[in-house]
């Protein structure tokens, strides 16, 4: 079934792009060229939230500092840093070593705002660890308020923000 409906939206797609392409310069297809832009840049900022959770879970903090641009800003509940080698530093004495509790963050709820080369994001976050019965608990949940722009033709970290909606635990 999911293959079936990922093949319509292709096959809904490419016709679009085509015809976007072929009418590039008259009112609609410049529209579509837009509109396409905008879902491509959308689908590119969600992996950018994605892959943020997935490397701070693996700890790889070099991968983790380059999702920001070159100014960008790290502000959460550790403190606040800007750019990616002092991110990457920050964060390797914050959190180091591997993750041997095999703890990790759920990521939802994005509403992402595209505006041509810079965007807004928000979304959720919950970071799951062993309780001490061995079963996953929810050990804190928040938000992340997000600033974006596209830099090197990537979209990057202007500035996020990590904020706990739940109390830390005593």
């Amino acid at each position: 079934m999911a293959l079936a409906a990922t093949a319509l939206l292709l096959g809904g797609l490419v016709p679009a792009t085509a015809r976007a392409q072929q009418g590039g310069s008259s009112p609609k297809g410049r529209e579509a060229v837009d509109r396409i832009q905008r879902i491509e840049d959308r689908a590119e900022i969600e992996q950018l939230l994605l892959n943020y959770g997935r490397h701070l879970d693996a700890r790889d903090f070099k991968a983790y500092s380059q999702l920001f641009a070159r100014d960008g800003v790290w502000q959460g509940g550790m403190g606040t840093v800007q750019g990616p080698t002092a991110i990457q530093t920050f964060m390797e004495k914050a959190i180091p070593g591997p993750n041997t509790a095999h703890n990790y963050h759920l990521l939802s709820n994005f509403v992402i705002d595209v505006q041509g080369d810079s965007a807004t994001a928000w979304s959720r976050w919950q970071f799951v660890a062993p309780g001490a019965d061995g079963r996953p608990i929810v050990a804190q949940a928040g938000r992340y308020d997000d600033e974006l722009v596209r830099e090197d033709g990537r979209w990057k970290f202007k500035r996020r923000v990590a904020a706990n909606d739940l109390p830390l635990p005593r």
